[in-house]
This record gives structure tokens, sequence and C-alpha cells, in this order.
């Protein structure tokens, strides 16, 4: 007879809904989505035919890291993340917070990112002028105001709902591998192109690649989330294993094949100017074909569902720490009918405003600067989990679960840490706006402190991290 010693299925409030399947679908999901629709063009801008490589090395530090959290999400199946595995490793109420609100700051860099995707994808669907920077701008910035209502109304959360939305994001990578292959048997593609190394900007071949690893490992981002649905999983500790491993995978392959067919079919240099680059492959491998009107809508979908998802945890997220009175109290109000946090939405919503309105106004290219930024976001996070699995060592518990190989977050902690630094050629906007953000929470955190000091004789510190989140019955 399984017990709960067996299987790390402890007692817990949520309702365990996903089997091995279900799993399996919703990490996948969660990686699919904008980075590919968006960024593969600007990935083969940085190192030429060899475009497939830094997917490799993206899905390589994937495969590494998601090992640590596999450790650390068969050690603790609870529903929350790296904020936990931190605060469990080290204490530290402040470093607690700032992983959290990196994390924050990372689904909305990773929503604004879609949302210039989703502007560009619309008007290729109906036609408009795309390289409108105004146009563009203004169908980006209408987008997010609609994510916000979507958000403010409330979304439920359905596992089934996201099998769907998976289906159809899915549906859209395969249509392009299908249609490279028929492109390759129709003699209209040439891959001798996908082994010439040209870098543009004159970079070393070593900063070409890494730089543009970077934004390649936006496209691979996703497979973390996963963690949070641990108290809803039957068996997590013998399911997420496997589930997640597999599920990066497919998306590994599946990525390295859009690439491989992107750069035999178009020309890098066309390749790299295109803002929906998968529908100009779809264009040139099969013109006159009514594949090539879909496929944008397909993306907009598909960007549409990965901005959504992410603002819906970033307003959350905000609100379980302004709950936690770690940021301002007014984040945590609630809307009365609607039961949604309105204030965290608002304020993540015009950070979203701000940030679309800035690239858009200052950068050669706003969707690579906020993909780039989501990656230098997430990748600090990973630095720091992987340095909680060696730390968290010492906190045996008395039931099964996960071993990493202690190589694999060493190495994880260091080639994650690396890619945050200067030396991979990463644009220094992304920097600056990663700075911008990170300076944001710290001056809403000494302002909480300073209030709760000075007016509540109170500390400020989080009390319960696996609460960061939604709380149950609070929003929807």
């Amino acid at each position: 007879m399984s017990t709960a010693v067996d299987t790390g299925e402890s007692q817990t409030e949520l309702k365990r809904v996903m089997g091995p399947k279900l799993l399996l679908l919703f990490i996948v999901g969660d990686i699919l989505g904008t980075g590919v629709y968006a960024l593969t063009g600007k990935v083969a801008a940085e190192v030429g035919g060899a475009a497939w490589v830094p997917f490799i090395v993206a899905f390589g530090i994937a495969m590494i890291t998601a090992f640590s959290y596999l450790e650390l999400v068969t050690k603790y199946p609870q529903a929350a993340g790296a904020a936990l595995y931190t605060h469990k490793a080290f204490g530290v109420h402040f470093l607690t917070f700032i992983v959290a609100f990196t994390v924050m700051c990372s689904g909305i860099t990773s929503a604004s990112t879609a949302s210039r995707a989703f502007a560009s994808n619309l008007a290729k669907g109906f036609g408009l002028d795309s390289d409108n920077t105004s146009l563009i701008l203004v169908v980006a910035l209408a987008f997010m105001a609609l994510v916000a209502l979507v958000n403010f109304r409330g979304v439920g959360e359905s596992v089934r709902a996201n099998i769907v939305l998976t289906l159809v994001e899915l549906s859209g990578l395969l249509l392009v591998i299908m249609v490279g292959f028929v492109a390759l048997f129709a003699g209209k593609t040439d891959f001798g192109r996908t082994m010439v190394f040209d870098s543009p900007s004159d970079k070393s071949a070593f900063l070409a690649v890494t730089a543009a690893t970077s934004l390649a490992f936006f496209a691979m981002v996703g497979f973390e989330d996963s963690v949070n649905m641990a108290e809803e999983t039957h068996d997590p500790v013998k399911n997420f294993p496997t589930m997640m491993i597999t599920g990066i995978s497919i998306t590994g392959v599946i990525y390295i094949l859009v690439a491989l067919f992107s750069v035999a079919i178009v020309p890098v240099g066309e390749l790299g100017q295109s803002d929906t680059p998968l529908v100009t492959v779809v264009e040139k491998a099969a013109p006159g074909v009514p594949i090539d009107t879909l496929l944008p809508f397909i993306s907009m979908f598909a960007v549409a569902n990965s901005a959504l998802i992410n603002m819906l945890m970033a307003s959350r997220l905000l609100y379980g720490m302004a709950r936690q009175e770690v940021l301002p109290p007014f984040l945590g109000k609630v809307h009365r009918t609607r039961q949604t946090p309105w204030a965290a939405i608002v304020f993540t919503t015009l950070l979203a405003f701000g940030l679309v309105t800035y690239v858009s106004g200052a950068s050669d290219s706003a969707t690579e600067t906020l993909g780039g930024t989501t990656s230098l976001l997430l990748l600090g996070v990973f630095t720091i989990v992987n340095i909680c699995v060696l730390v968290l060592r010492k906190d045996t518990i008395d039931r099964k679960h996960f071993v990493a190989p202690t190589v694999l977050p060493v190495l994880g902690a260091a080639l994650c840490f690396f890619f945050v630094l200067p030396v991979t050629g990463r644009a220094g906007e992304q920097y600056k706006i990663a700075g911008i953000l990170l300076a944001i929470g710290v001056v809403l955190w000494a302002l909480t402190w300073f209030a709760n000091r000075a007016l509540r004789a109170k500390k400020t510190y989080i009390r319960d991290p696996e609460d960061l989140g939604e709380r149950e019955g609070s929003v929807n």
C-alpha cells in the first residue's frame, strides 16, 4: 500500500488532478510561446546560419537547471518556487524578497515581449504596415490593456484549458516543421547555410554565440513554473523528474528543427530583419499556399497566452508581497465584487506600458531587448536556485526524493552566472532595464520598511514564502 512517505503526496488543501500526461502537457505548454515565434530571426542575426547552436546551448543550460528544480520540488512538493527555496536555504528575508521581485519582473518583461510580438503578427495577419513603429506601439499597448482587463475580470485556472492552448501553440511550430520538410523534398532548402557562422556585429565567434544564447534562452524558460503545480500533481516525486526532462527534451528538439529549417529556407539577412520570422519562413517555403495567412493568427494566440499567464503571475506575486507587508499595503487591495487584486494589476500593467513605450523609442529591436532582459532576470534567479540545491543538502528528510548529481547544480550555477555577466556580449540596455525594475522594488521595500518601523513599530519581513502568490479564496 502506497503512503505519503513513499510518494511525497503530503497533506494539501489543493486537489490533485494532474497525472503524468497532464503534467507533461502543462510543462510543454509553459515552455512554448513567444520566444521561438518572435526571436528566431534575432538569434540568426547574431550568429548567421548557425542559429541552431545557441538553441542547443540554451537547451543544455535549461536541462541542467531543471535537475536542480527537480531535487527541490520533490524534496519540498509545495506550491511555491524559487523564493521558497531561497528562504529555506539562506533565511535572509531581503534576499527572498529580491528573488520574488525578480521573478515578478521577469513576468512583466516576458509579457511585454509578447505584446510586441502580438502587434507584429496582427499587422502581418491583417496586411497592415508592420514597419510602422507608431502603429506597432499602439497595438502593443492596446493589447496589454486588454490583458489587464481580462486579468481584472478574473481568470480561473484550468489544466484542461491549458491543454487546448498548448495544442494550438504546438500546432504552429509543427506546421513550420512540416512546411520545412515539404521545402526540403521540393529542393527549396539550402542546409549549407546552417553551417555558416557570420556575426554582422564583428563579434568573435564566442561572444556572438554567447550573446545569441542569452536571447535563445528566453525560448526555453517556463519549465520552472511547473513546480507551482506540485500540490496538484499525483505522486510528484515519481512523476516530476520523468515529465520535466521529457517536456524540456520535446521542446528542445522542436526549437532546433525550427531553427535549422528557418535558416535553410530564408537567407539570414532577411530572417534577422523580420519581426514575424516563422511567418516569413512559411511564405518562402510554400508561396501561394494559404498556410502563411493562418500562422500569424496562431502566433498571436500563442504569444497572447504567454502574456496573460505572465501578467497573472506578476500581479499575484506583487499582491502576495503586499499582503505580507514587504511592499506598500495599497498594492494588496482586492476588488470587492471581482475579487481580483486590482491595485497589483494596475501597477504591473503600468510597468509593462512603460517598458513597451521605452524600448520602442530607445532600442533598435524592442522584442530582442525585452526578451533578453527576461533571460537576464531568470538566469540570475536560476543561479541562486542551483546554489540552493547544494546548501539544502544538509536538510535531510525522511523519504525518498530526486537527487541531482552534485556536478550539475555546480555547473548550472556557474553557467547561469556566466550568462548574467556582460562578458557574454549581452546588450547594455538589458542591464539598464533590469536595474531600473529591481531599483523600483528596492525603493518600495525601503518605503515599506520605514512605514512599518516609524508608524507601526513592526519588522518588515516575509512571513511565509509559500504564501507569496495568490491566497486561496482571496483572488481569482
